[in-house]
């Protein structure tokens, strides 16, 4: 599992809507285009599948940066934000 940063530049205000709508189902809105998604590799495929079927890829910008357990440390937060999404302590498999 990874903690997907996505950030979005969406000049369309409907697909914009769409698209913040979809990231909302799959991890928390830390400022106003970027989200924090706690995903195993399926579900981030499933996000991505459900992403293009709304991005114009001529007019519109998705990132996606994924961070590890152990990158997730290295992550400095300033100012009034959520915290950081953390990671289970244990995972059972």
């Amino acid at each position: 599992m990874l903690l997907y940063i996505v950030a979005y530049d969406i000049p369309c205000d409907k697909r914009r809507k769409k698209i913040s709508d979809l990231l909302e189902g799959y991890g928390q809105r830390v400022q106003y285009s970027v989200f924090e998604c706690q995903l195993t590799h399926s579900k981030f495929k499933e996000l991505c599948q459900r992403l293009r079927k709304v991005v114009k890829l001529e007019e519109d910008s998705l990132r996606f940066y994924p961070l590890s357990q152990h990158t997730l440390g290295q992550v400095e937060v300033w100012g009034v934000s959520p915290p950081v999404t953390s990671f289970p302590s244990s995972v059972i498999i």
